[in-house]
């Protein structure tokens, strides 16, 4: 028997005046995140939500995200996180596709009215009953024509709730993959499934019982945040300090003033994170606190890694994996010499192995193969495709579709998706290794590389790039300065500069609008 709510529940329990999240003026205790989860799983359980039942929840990082999240668990039911930039189509098809019962959906802004495209997609779907309007007074009503508020909703339900009973196998949430290829599939992860990963994260990052504090900026929706900085610090009594919008202006005040001691983004976060490190903060008192950086989510630049040690004083350990891996697969070792570039060796619990096509293990040191994994992580499946399951699992191993090599000591370092992979006049490019080249480069700040389609050679290769503040160089500059650091067929031979690159909610870049 297993529950994730018990990450909440322990802790609540041994720490509970400890402050669990923090939003401007806003502390809650970890009782008082606990009491309030109660709530939301009386409700639930009220309106006839049980064990099984799938619950959506739109929401940013707002202190409501966790208490919704651990209630609908308490309740035994599934949690299906859903990014906030969607609209009304796409939430609908989400909400159909997981077959939701009901739908915990912030009020969002003027510039993102997130409750009205959510109640017009709820309002389509005939498996959803309930929809409560998730607002930032919970007392105000709302502004949704029609729709319940969750404030009048948790109007009288008791803090008190026994927790349902769940087995370890059983679904504890839905995470959809980003859709970047036809329609997103929601991945079933299962109570053990997270629960391993959180585990192995907390050795990974010897965690201290109530001393770590966190600033979380990674989407709570998406599974890196969830698991890493939500479930993860939860379980240790850590104080999430919550961002709703990247600001790294913002994030770096927080640092300067809170004490942070865990930062984790994706790569495009670090690079705006060094970008704001300016004469008016104290870098010596960031650095002094600062005790764990994490990258993920994509392959970080080795000049990052450089800059970051050398400003903040802190070895950011890179991680890998994906939402059908709960999410994390292979991590830096913290007790062994790292090494820039790499996304480390496979987690306790983990294999991992390099695959042909055909399933075929790669045996060579440094061959290219695509990355397979078997463990405690692997989803149980995709939520109503037994199909597509089928394509990517194989006796328990499931293939990522990412390419990468492995050197002779075990550590791994991926080298592009496939499907980015770019054939020009039939030999290979890998964009990751085109860009880290790029990043090289004293103007250039952030490097997209992506192919586009040639006459002659099939495809060309063609880069877009950030410039440093204050930093100056043209396309043909940029040109005849990879012609120097690359081989014939691999620098780019079209740069176009721009101002900014098309970036996920998770601030992954969207080469797909890139060409």
């Amino acid at each position: 028997m297993l529950n994730l709510s018990v990450l909440l529940e322990d802790s609540a329990r041994t720490y509970p005046d400890r402050d669990a999240v923090v939003l401007g003026a806003t502390r809650l205790t970890y009782a008082q995140v606990d009491a309030a989860a109660n709530q939301v799983a009386n409700l639930l359980v009220e309106r006839g939500v049980g064990p099984g039942d799938r619950v959506a929840l739109s929401c940013p990082n707002l202190p409501y995200f966790p208490v919704v999240y651990y209630g609908i668990l308490k309740a035994g039911a599934v949690v299906v996180p859903l990014n906030v930039l969607l609209k009304s189509r796409e939430i609908a098809y989400h909400l159909k596709d997981a077959g939701a019962t009901a739908y915990f959906c912030f009020e969002g802004s003027a510039e993102l009215p997130m409750g009205a495209a959510g109640f017009a997609a709820f309002q389509e779907v005939e498996s959803a009953r309930h929809f409560f309007l998730v607002t930032a007074d919970p007392a105000a009503p709302g502004p949704v024509e029609g729709a319940e508020t969750l404030g009048a909703a948790l109007a009288g339900q008791s803090p008190v709730f026994d927790t349902v009973v769940t087995e370890a196998t059983d679904t504890a949430v839905v995470l959809y993959t980003s859709g970047t290829t036809g329609q997103a599939k929601g991945a079933e992860l299962s109570h053990a499934n997270t629960m391993m990963n959180v585990m192995a994260c907390n050795r990974m990052f010897e965690s201290r019982p109530a001393t770590d504090s966190h600033v979380l900026c990674l989407p709570l929706f998406h599974t890196f945040g969830a698991t890493v900085q939500m479930h993860a610090g939860f379980s240790m009594a850590a104080t999430l300090h919550l961002v709703p919008r990247f600001d790294p202006h913002q994030v770096v005040r927080l640092m300067d003033t809170e004490e942070i001691t865990f930062f984790a983004g994706v790569p495009t976060m670090w690079w705006a994170l060094l970008s704001a490190l300016t004469d008016d903060v104290d870098v010596d008192r960031i650095a002094a606190n600062l005790r764990i950086g994490v990258s993920g989510g994509a392959a970080l630049p080795v000049e990052i890694i450089h800059q970051v040690k050398d400003r903040l004083r802190v070895q950011i350990l890179e991680g890998y994996g994906l939402s059908e891996t709960s999410p994390v697969v292979t991590f830096s070792d913290p007790h062994r010499e790292p090494r820039p570039g790499s996304i480390g060796v496979p987690i306790w619990g983990v294999r991992v192995k390099l695959i042909h096509d055909d399933w075929s293990e790669v045996t060579g040191s440094g061959e290219i193969g695509e990355i397979a994994v078997k463990g405690h992580n692997v989803m149980k499946g995709y939520c109503n495709r037994p199909e597509a399951t089928a394509e990517v699992i194989r006796d328990g191993w499931f293939r990522t579709g990412d390419l990468a090599r492995r050197d002779e000591d075990g550590f791994y370092y991926i080298v592009d998706r496939a499907k980015d992979m770019i054939i020009r006049g039939g030999f290979n490019v890998y964009p990751r290794e085109i860009e880290e080249v790029l990043m090289t480069h004293p103007a250039i700040g952030l490097a997209a590389v992506v192919g586009v389609p040639h006459e002659s050679h099939g495809e060309e290769v063609k880069a877009f790039v950030v410039l440093k503040p204050g930093a100056e160089a043209t396309p043909a500059e940029l040109v005849a300065w990879g012609r120097e650091q690359m081989a014939g067929h691999k620098y780019p031979r079209v740069v176009e500069i721009v101002t900014a690159l098309p970036m996920t909610a998770t601030g992954k870049i969207l080469k797909r609008e890139l060409g």
